[in-house]
């Protein structure tokens, strides 16, 4: 599941690279609402937009409590 999720990602960065944005915003998916563990699911979303070569310059994670905002957090400064 870690591997479609990151495909998911890296196809939406390169449909909006290709569309000419530079920037896209993604909702924190697969952070624990259908039972995906969050701590996976943030760290997927993190690791693939780090490690993806895409001309997207700017990317936002919509967090939707406090808790899935100190995640992503965390793993962004980690």
């Amino acid at each position: 599941e870690p591997e479609l999720l990151a495909s998911c990602y890296r196809r939406s960065l390169e449909l909006a690279a290709e569309a000419g944005a530079t920037s896209i915003a993604f909702p924190a998916i697969s952070t624990g609402v259908y039972g995906y563990p969050k701590e996976l699911g943030a760290e997927v979303a993190v690791e693939t937009v780090r490690s993806g070569s895409t001309s997207v310059e700017r990317v936002i994670f919509v967090c939707f409590d406090q808790a899935t905002l100190d995640l992503y957090q965390a793993k962004l400064s980690g």
